[in-house]
């Protein structure tokens, strides 16, 4: 997946509300009556960098599909599936 500004406004503030109506920072509406204040543009840029190189991205790229898990949980039980994911989860830590 590859994530952009509106994925890292999101990130950073997923419960404030917000429009965008263009495509520059400044075109960056954010409503006053949200209790945290709005992302600078460095905020931002930083954030859709780390969400695209992060844990996240790099566990999402291993994890296998949706389906795979299910026929491994059963064919081999749920403590089989959790060992697999564990070892993607251990091998991209939370920071």
């Amino acid at each position: 997946m590859n994530y952009n500004k509106h994925d890292a406004i999101f990130s950073l503030d997923p419960v404030s509300n917000w429009t965008w109506t263009g495509f520059e920072y400044a075109d960056l509406v954010w409503d006053s009556s949200n209790k945290n204040t709005k992302p600078t543009e460095a905020e931002i840029d930083a954030e859709v960098i780390n969400l695209n190189t992060g844990y996240q991205t790099k566990r999402e790229a291993e994890y296998p599909s949706w389906q795979d898990q299910l026929d491994k949980i059963y064919h081999s039980g749920i403590d089989a599936w959790k060992v697999d994911i564990k070892a993607i989860k251990d091998k991209y830590p939370k920071p």
